[in-house]
C-alpha cells in the first residue's frame, strides 16, 4: 500500500505538477488576461501553482514545499536573481537587463511588480510571527516540562464536564473569547500548551476525535477575532481605512454587538461539523495531574512566574502597546538565561513547521512586492457588475488571496481599493442599491470577515500551522474543514454584515 501511495504521489501527481508549473511560466503573457503582465509576476504565478499543488497532494512534506518555494523565489523572482533571469520593465516600460543592473540601477528605482528585494524573502526565516511561533512552542515545551499544561487545561475546561464532545465545545468557546481580545496566532501558540495532556489523555483507537480538538485551535482562533475590531487586523484595518478614507466611525461596541453573536453562530457550527467528521470513540476525558515527585525549586516558580506574565502581557497588548511577537521572546529569553530551557530542550522545537510558516510568508512577500495581487484586483471591472456581484467577487479574492498570504497583508491590500470602488458606486445610478447592502462600511467588513475564514491550508493562518505541529492533522483534513466553515462563513457572512452593517 505504501509503495503503491509513494508511485501515485512520484510518478502521477508529481509530473502533472511539474506541467502546469512549467506550462504557467512559459505561456505567453498576454494568456492570463492581466494588463500589463511583468516577467517576474508571470514567473510567481508559476511558483504560486506550484506551492498550491505540492501543499495540497502532500507529494513531499509540506515544510520541503516551502523550502522550495522560498529558494525557487530567490533565484528567479528576487532582484539577486541568475543574471539571464534578470529582465523586467522598469516605470517607463523598458526593459531592465541583468547588466543594466550589474551597472548599478537600484531596487527603489524599480517599477513595483518588477524584481522583489532578495532580503524581503530571506527575511520570512526571522519573520516577526516565525519568532512568535517559536516563543510559542517554548512556552509549551516548559509548559509539559513542569506540569503547568495538565493543571491549565483542567481548570479551563472543568466547567464543560468530562464528555468528549463538550470537551470540544469548550475549547472552541474559551479560545474564540481570548481571540477576540489577544492575537489570534499567540491564542493557538498558548492553548497548544493547554491542549497537549487532553491529547494524552485520549487513546490511539480515538484518532478522529483528537484530529477534531487539533483543527478547533485553528477554527476557533480565526472565527473568534472577527468578534471586536481588535480581535484580527483585517478588523482593525477595516475600522481605520473607513475612517480615514470614507469618513466612517465604527466603535468598538457598534462592531462587537453586531458580530459577537455571529461568532457565536460560527462556533457552534463548526461545533456540529467536528462532531460529525470527526466524533469521539471515548466516552470521557479525564484529566489527571501527576503529583510531582521532586521537591520545587526556583526553576519551577520561574516557569510559572514568566508563563503567567507572557499570557497578561498577551491580553493586554492594547494597553503596553508591546506587539506580542516581540512578548513572546520574553520567555525565551528568562527561561534559557535560567536554565529552566535547556540545550536539550531546543531539539523539541518543531522546525519543520517554523519552515513551513517562512514558506507561506516568502510566497506572501512575491505576491505583494511583485505587484501581481494587485494587478489580479484592478484587473477586475467591478463597476461594471451589480452590487451583489460585487460583494461576492471582492468576497471570493480575499478568501482565496488570505488562503495563501497573510490575512493582515489581504486586508491591507482590498480594503483601501474597496474603499475606492465604494465611492465610484456611490456616485453611480447603483448608489441606493449600495446603501441597501451596507454600502462601504458592509463592503469593506465583509472582506475582514472573509480575510479571516481562510483557513485551507497549514500555510493559511498561524493557527493553522500550529495545529499542523500537533501532527495529528493533515492537509486533506485542514482542507476539507477548511473549506466547509470558509464556505459558510461566506455566506453568512454576506447576509449578517449587509443586514447589520447599513448604519453611518
Amino acid at each position: 500500500m505504501a509503495d503503491k501511495k509513494f508511485s501515485v504521489k512520484y510518478c502521477v501527481l508529481l509530473p502533472i505538477v511539474l506541467i502546469v508549473t512549467v506550462l504557467l511560466w512559459a505561456l505567453p503573457a498576454e494568456s492570463f488576461g492581466i494588463r500589463d503582465l511583468t516577467v517576474t509576476q508571470q514567473r510567481t504565478i508559476a511558483i504560486f501553482a506550484f506551492a498550491a499543488l505540492m501543499w495540497i497532494f502532500e507529494i513531499v512534506p509540506n515544510w520541503v514545499t516551502s523550502l522550495i518555494v522560498i529558494v525557487g523565489s530567490l533565484l528567479t523572482v528576487s532582484n539577486k536573481s541568475i543574471g539571464f533571469l534578470m529582465t523586467g520593465l522598469d516605470a517607463e516600460g523598458n526593459v531592465l537587463t541583468a547588466e543594466a543592473i550589474k551597472e548599478g540601477i537600484k531596487a527603489s528605482s524599480y517599477a513595483e511588480g518588477v524584481f522583489v528585494p532578495y532580503t524581503e524573502l530571506m527575511r520570512a526565516f526571522a519573520d516577526p510571527v516565525v519568532m512568535l511561533f517559536l516563543g510559542g512552542f517554548v512556552l509549551a515545551i516548559v509548559a509539559s516540562k513542569y506540569g503547568m499544561d495538565v493543571t491549565m487545561a483542567r481548570l479551563l475546561l472543568k466547567p464543560f464536564g468530562k464528555k468528549p464532545k463538550f470537551v470540544l465545545l469548550g475549547v472552541l468557546i474559551v479560545i474564540s473569547i481570548f481571540s477576540m481580545f489577544m492575537s489570534n496566532t499567540a491564542t493557538a501558540a498558548m492553548f497548544l500548551a493547554f491542549l497537549a495532556p487532553v491529547f494524552a489523555s485520549l487513546p490511539d483507537a480515538d484518532k478522529k476525535g483528537k484530529i477534531g480538538i487539533a483543527l478547533a485551535i485553528p477554527i476557533a482562533a480565526n472565527i473568534g477575532g472577527i468578534g471586536t475590531p481588535i480581535g484580527t487586523p483585517p478588523n482593525a484595518t477595516a475600522v481605520g481605512n473607513l475612517d480615514s478614507l470614507a469618513g466612517i466611525s465604527i466603535g468598538f461596541s457598534d462592531w462587537a454587538f453586531r458580530m459577537i453573536p455571529f461568532v457565536i453562530v460560527m462556533i457552534l457550527l463548526a461545533w456540529v461539523l467536528l462532531s460529525v467528521l470527526y466524533p469521539f470513540n471515548s466516552k470521557e476525558i479525564v484529566l489527571e495531574i501527576k503529583k510531582n515527585e521532586h521537591k520545587k525549586t526556583y526553576k519551577d516558580y520561574v516557569a510559572w512566574i514568566t508563563f503567567g506574565l507572557t499570557i497578561i502581557l498577551w491580553m493586554t497588548e492594547q494597553l503596553h502597546g508591546i506587539s506580542s511577537n516581540i512578548v513572546a521572546l520574553i520567555p525565551l529569553c528568562v527561561y534559557t538565561a535560567t536554565g529552566v530551557f535547556g540545550k536539550d530542550d531546543i531539539k523539541e522545537i518543531n522546525w519543520e513547521v517554523l519552515w513551513l510558516v517562512a514558506g507561506g510568508f516568502a510566497l506572501g512577500y512575491a505576491l505583494d512586492k511583485t505587484g501581481l495581487a494587485k494587478a489580479l484586483i484592478t484587473s477586475i471591472d467591478f463597476n461594471a457588475m451589480s452590487i451583489i456581484v460585487v460583494f461576492v467577487v471582492a468576497g471570493l479574492i480575499c478568501y482565496l488571496l488570505s488562503n495563501f498570504i497573510s490575512n493582515s497583508a489581504t486586508a491591507a491590500l482590498l480594503i483601501p481599493i474597496m474603499i475606492a470602488i465604494g465611492k465610484g458606486l456611490l456616485e453611480s445610478g447603483n448608489a441606493q442599491a449600495f446603501q441597501a447592502f451596507g454600502g462601504q462600511q458592509g463592503l469593506s467588513v465583509f472582506v475582514a470577515v472573509c480575510a479571516s475564514v481562510a483557513m485551507c491550508l497549514p500555510i493559511s493562518t498561524p493557527p493553522n500551522a500550529i495545529a499542523s505541529s500537533t501532527g495529528l492533522v493533515e492537509t486533506k483534513d485542514m482542507t476539507k474543514v477548511g473549506l466547509i466553515v470558509g464556505i459558510i462563513g461566506l455566506v453568512l457572512g454576506f447576509f449578517w454584515v449587509t443586514k447589520f452593517f447599513p448604519f453611518a
